[in-house]
C-alpha cells in the first residue's frame, strides 16, 4: 500500500474527513467543526491512499506544557494494518518537549496506547457536552 502523508490541513476536504470518522467509526463530525478542530491543531496529519484520505489524526498542543492527541481514525479497510500505530508514534515524537502528552481512548484500547508509554492517570476529569451518554459509553464514572 503505497501512502501518501500531509502534514498540514492545505487542501483538505473536510466532508471526505467527516465520512472518514462515520466510517471508521468514531462519531458523526461535522465538516465544518473538524475544519475548525484541525486548523487549530498544532500537530496534525492526513494519510492518503490513491488520493483517497484512509486516515487522519491530530495533536492540540501549546508549544510547551501540554500536547493532547485526539482524534485518531482509520478506514475499517486499513485498520490493523499499523497505521494507527504509525499515527500515534508519529503524533508523540511530534509532541516531544511537552511536559506532558495526554490522550483519553475509546474505552477497551488502552493497552494499544501503554505500548508508548502512556499510563492511567488517577486525577483526570472531564465535562463533557453529553455526560451522560459518556457515562453510560464508559468514558466517564461517577466513582
Amino acid at each position: 500500500m503505497a501512502l501518501e502523508w500531509q502534514h498540514s490541513a492545505d487542501g483538505v476536504d473536510w466532508e471526505e474527513l467527516s465520512a472518514l470518522y462515520r466510517a471508521a467509526p468514531l462519531g458523526d463530525k461535522k465538516a465544518a467543526h473538524l475544519q475548525k478542530v484541525f486548523s487549530n491543531s498544532m500537530f496534525k496529519c492526513f494519510v492518503y491512499e490513491n488520493a483517497h484520505l484512509v486516515a487522519a489524526g491530530r495533536a492540540l498542543a501549546d508549544g510547551g506544557d501540554c500536547s493532547y492527541i485526539c482524534d485518531i481514525a482509520v478506514l475499517p479497510s486499513h485498520q490493523g494494518t499499523g497505521l494507527g500505530k504509525q499515527i500515534v508514534g508519529h503524533l508523540v515524537e511530534k509532541s516531544r518537549g511537552h511536559k506532558k502528552i495526554i490522550l483519553y481512548a475509546v474505552p477497551g484500547k488502552e493497552p494499544f496506547y501503554k505500548k508508548f508509554g502512556f499510563l492511567h492517570m488517577k486525577t483526570a476529569m472531564a465535562i463533557f457536552e453529553n455526560q451522560q451518554q459518556q457515562l453510560e459509553r464508559g468514558y466517564l464514572s461517577e466513582a
